[in-house]
């Protein structure tokens, strides 16, 4: 049997540094996520700004083509950002990258319309989605690893979960915003120039998190490594050399970031979809209900990351994964039921307002749904720190968690919406989410390791 890796032994952070540590982290990662979301919550007016098209269902192929370019760089990103992480630092590798989104973010906000420079404009959006993804692929490695690399290992799940629940912060977050502008200005004010500013507004958020987070030393094990010069001198190449770690990133792939990624954009951006779409509820109503759902979500995030401090990491994903596949079609039955005599009162035609007992079961759903986001979710930080060498961690972690969720995830809405345009049933486009989770409930069954958590170790 393997014996245990070397032991990096680091100084552990006071109560009040970590306070600090978690709350500059998932401001960061909160604001990071925001950056990103906002194209996905303004699908529409950017299908019409940016899209020359005047067929619907043209316009919102196009806009998801464009939301999945973000995701399909995001490995790029990882592998480039992840490499930084191990030979420069985590801190100074994710000041950089939050700089980058939010100026990118921003940029969006700012690119003329079709109407007045024709295909730059599109052209110019998806550039600028291709940094967003850069940006993102070294975001969420380097936000995880340090507030894990600060945590003391009973409490690592509890405290990543900070950064796990900050990426709904950033959905939540993107719906606030977008909900708080079109309050105050007029329908015409708001798709004439108005659904610039949730993007012109990301560079406040930038200089918040600047702020926080050159506060931030950097990570005790890191530091640790640097002066005992345990560092690596090719990160990406020893992700795929250092013992065991191909069969780490396998489990990392399939078993983890695939399964849990279409889990989380079904509970959040599907259900979306499907309510403004198919059951043609008012997209304000539908923002509202599914912000506040995602809201109220968050809490299971942290749950299930103390509680994997408890009964180890792979129960509750893998508990997590059974679930979806029995309750992922029922969830969204439940909605259509509820909507159905809304929908009959209403025509082929009309937009609906739910009714409070309507409303009640589509936030029974997304709960639900929240709730298994979270048992996959919430120990997922932890767990990946805990799966690979400190030398190489940000590197090995981020590599196949950006694939799996770039991939898997980040083009979930485009398959689900061309399965549903070529069938016309609504609720085909799940068959892609459960498929997915099928193979990361067998893959994370087979692979990832029983009993309590434990720092990595040569045969783990």
């Amino acid at each position: 049997m393997a014996t245990m890796a070397e032991p990096i032994t680091a100084e552990r952070p006071s109560d009040k540094d970590m306070r600090l540590v978690i709350a500059a982290s998932s401001a960061g990662t909160v604001f990071e996520w925001y950056d990103f979301f906002i194209y996905g919550t303004l699908a529409s007016v950017i299908g019409t700004t940016f899209v020359p098209s005047d067929n619907e269902l043209v316009r919102q192929l196009t806009v998801w083509a464009g939301f999945a370019v973000g995701f399909g760089f995001r490995p790029l990103g990882a592998i480039l950002f992840g490499f930084l992480g191990d030979r420069l630092g985590r801190k100074y590798t994710f000041l950089i990258t939050v700089t980058l989104m939010g100026i990118a973010t921003a940029g969006v906000g700012l690119v003329p319309s079709v109407e007045a420079i024709g295909l730059l404009a599109p052209l110019v959006v998806i550039l600028l989605r291709i940094i967003q993804g850069l940006a993102l692929g070294g975001e969420y490695g380097g936000a995880a690893v340090y507030v894990s690399e600060h945590s003391p290992p009973g409490r690592r799940g509890f405290y990543t979960g900070f950064i796990q629940a900050s990426v709904v912060g950033g959905f939540v977050l993107s719906l606030a915003v977008v909900l708080l502008c079109k309050a105050f200005m007029s329908d015409a004010t708001w798709g004439e120039w108005g659904w610039r500013l949730p993007f012109i507004l990301s560079l406040a958020l930038l200089a918040i998190s600047l702020w926080m987070r050159f506060k931030l030393a950097e990570s005790p094990v890191f530091q640790a490594m640097k002066q005992d010069r345990a560092l690596s001198a090719n990160p990406f190449k020893e992700s795929f050399t250092y013992p065991g770690n191909k069969r780490r990133i396998f489990i990392a792939l399939f078993g983890i970031a695939a399964g849990l990624t279409v889990i989380w954009y079904t509970a959040n951006f599907s259900v979306l979809s499907f309510l403004t779409g198919p059951m043609r509820v008012d997209e304000t109503t539908a923002q509202i209900t599914v912000g506040l759902a995602a809201l109220v979500g968050m809490s299971f995030f942290l749950f299930f990351g103390a509680l994997s401090d408890r009964i180890g990491r792979r129960k509750p994903i893998v508990w997590g994964y059974a679930l979806t596949l029995l309750l992922l079609f029922p969830c969204f039955w439940a909605i259509g039921w509820a909507l159905d005599p809304a929908l009959q009162a209403a025509g082929p035609e009309g937009r609906i307002v739910p009714d409070m007992a309507s409303t009640a079961v589509i936030v029974g759903a997304v709960l639900v749904l929240a709730a298994l986001a979270g048992a996959t979710f919430g120990p997922v930080a932890a767990l990946l720190s805990e799966m690979f060498p400190p030398r190489i961690r940000y590197s090995s972690m981020s590599i196949p968690y950006h694939i799996g969720t770039g991939y898997f995830g980040g083009f979930l809405p485009l398959i689900a919406t061309a399965i549903v345009a070529e069938t016309g049933n609504p609720y085909s486009g799940l068959w892609y989410t459960w498929g997915v989770v099928l193979v990361a409930f067998l893959v994370s069954w087979w692979g990832l390791p029983s009993g309590p958590p434990r720092d990595f170790a040569d045969d783990s």
